[in-house]
């Protein structure tokens, strides 16, 4: 039943509800409960349905809480196994789905393509950085499959590029002029984790690679 009076408890009075807040804790909850059956009248007291249900409410309440903090000490615990695990990549040789190669001392990394189909043509553009073109590459006849494409380091005009990260795009089409799928990864020695907004991140030379993104793993 309203109480009158209450109001001014719950937004000005003592104790935990003195306190400004968006939402009730359990403990508010529980305050205002037994501040509503003092004041109930001995002769008009509370009606048992309307009792029950502030109880069912209570109730309600401490379960979600519970539930709460049981998920959060979950999700920690299941990210310091992630943790855990990421850290047996290092030293190893993965196989991850992406499109960046490294170029080190004039060296590139290898170009990996997967076709779904034979490919009468297939075109591969290298792009820097600040996403300029660098050099296009083009092979012919490419069986089904995984296939590998050498970058020697040179721009278009056969110059030597800087070392550093580059990304690439391929595209292919068949004997016909229609387009092939085609998807790309990487493969590279693991040396370190890092951790950032709540995803882990395998590191190999200046990659960073998403651990979600890992296909294979393979010794050294």
């Amino acid at each position: 039943m309203p109480i009158s009076g209450l109001d001014t408890v719950a937004s000005g009075g003592s104790g935990s509800l003195g306190q400004s807040k968006e939402a009730l804790g359990k403990d508010d909850f529980l305050f205002m409960l037994i501040t509503q059956l003092k004041a109930q009248d001995p002769l008009n007291p509370m009606d048992s349905t309307e009792f029950t249900a502030q109880l069912a409410q209570f109730s309600s309440l401490e379960q979600l809480n519970n539930v709460n903090e049981s998920l959060g000490y979950l999700m920690l615990y299941q990210s310091s196994i992630n943790n855990s695990q990421a850290v047996s990549f290092i030293g190893k040789t993965v196989k991850a789905s992406g499109n960046s190669i490294q170029l080190t001392d004039g060296v590139s990394d290898n170009i990996n393509i997967d076709l779904a189909e034979d490919a009468c043509k297939v075109t591969v553009d290298i792009y820097d950085s600040d996403d300029n073109l660098v050099k296009t590459i083009e092979s012919e006849n490419l069986d089904a499959g995984e296939q590998n494409i050498n970058w020697d380091g040179t721009d278009n005009e056969g110059n030597q590029v800087t070392d550093g990260l580059y990304t690439f795009e391929a595209s292919a089409t068949d004997n016909n002029g229609n387009q092939v799928g085609v998807s790309t990864f990487l493969t590279a020695r693991i040396t370190g984790i890092t951790f950032k907004n709540g995803i882990t991140y395998l590191l190999a030379g200046e990659r960073e690679i998403p651990i979600g993104n890992i296909i294979e793993v393979s010794e050294g």
